[in-house]
């Protein structure tokens, strides 16, 4: 469980998000909101990648700071976090200081790209692939760390329907606590509850039907 007790962040002076406090302990879910709403923030927040001002973060009942490694985190631009020239070295970046031995790393790299249908992108340059396949080996590199929750911010948004496809059906495989940060209503539909954030603050929370209907309204 991830939960946010009065959780704030502030930054350049700016207050981003305003005293959000949430238990999170479905199986999937979604994060919905304007552009400029903070929900890609709220996001960060969840895995440490942005510090609270006032407030806390925990995972399983220990601040976030001392359990980051717990809760995996894909950028939305998957150039942001692919770092290695190759496919199979990106992937086993986040492991190099692990105490595995290489055949141990290379051997939980395959696994995972054989249980996906990606080993035929295993000796490809990573500047060379497409961005839906980007998205994917992104995937992979926070999934080789095992994880007990993944939070994804916007995966479908650079994907065409075939790779969304293919992204969908690798999440719906995951046994992790996933949280999703979208546009794609069709998608959060489908998750088993949804957080809209607006203006800074938790404006609704509760089944995604409602929650969709509510932002909706916001929008017009």
């Amino acid at each position: 469980m991830i939960e946010i007790t009065k959780a704030s962040l502030i930054k350049n002076e700016r207050t981003i998000l305003s005293d959000i406090s949430v238990k999170l302990t479905e199986s999937r879910v979604g994060i919905i909101g304007h552009n400029g709403s903070g929900k890609s923030s709220f996001a960060k927040l969840l895995n440490g990648l942005e510090p609270c001002a006032t407030g806390q973060v925990r995972v399983g009942g220990a601040d976030i700071s001392k359990h980051r490694a717990r809760v995996g985190f894909v950028f939305q631009n998957p150039d942001n976090q692919l770092v290695m020239p190759l496919v199979e070295e990106d992937i086993a970046f986040g492991l190099k200081k692990s105490g595995l031995s290489k055949s141990e790393i290379n051997d939980r790299s395959d696994a995972l790209l054989k249980k996906f249908g990606l080993a035929h992108l295993r000796e490809r340059l990573t500047h060379e692939l497409s961005g839906g396949e980007k998205q994917l080996i992104a995937l992979i590199g926070v999934l080789i760390m095992q994880p007990e929750h993944i939070i994804l911010d916007e995966p479908t948004t650079l994907l065409d329907l075939r790779n969304r496809a293919i992204l969908l059906a690798m999440l719906d495989k995951l046994e992790q606590q996933l949280i999703i940060v979208s546009h794609d209503l069709d998608l959060m539909a489908q998750m088993d509850r949804l957080l809209l954030i607006h203006e800074g603050r938790l404006h609704a929370d509760g089944d995604p039907s409602q929650i969709i209907a509510t932002y909706r309204d916001l929008s017009v």
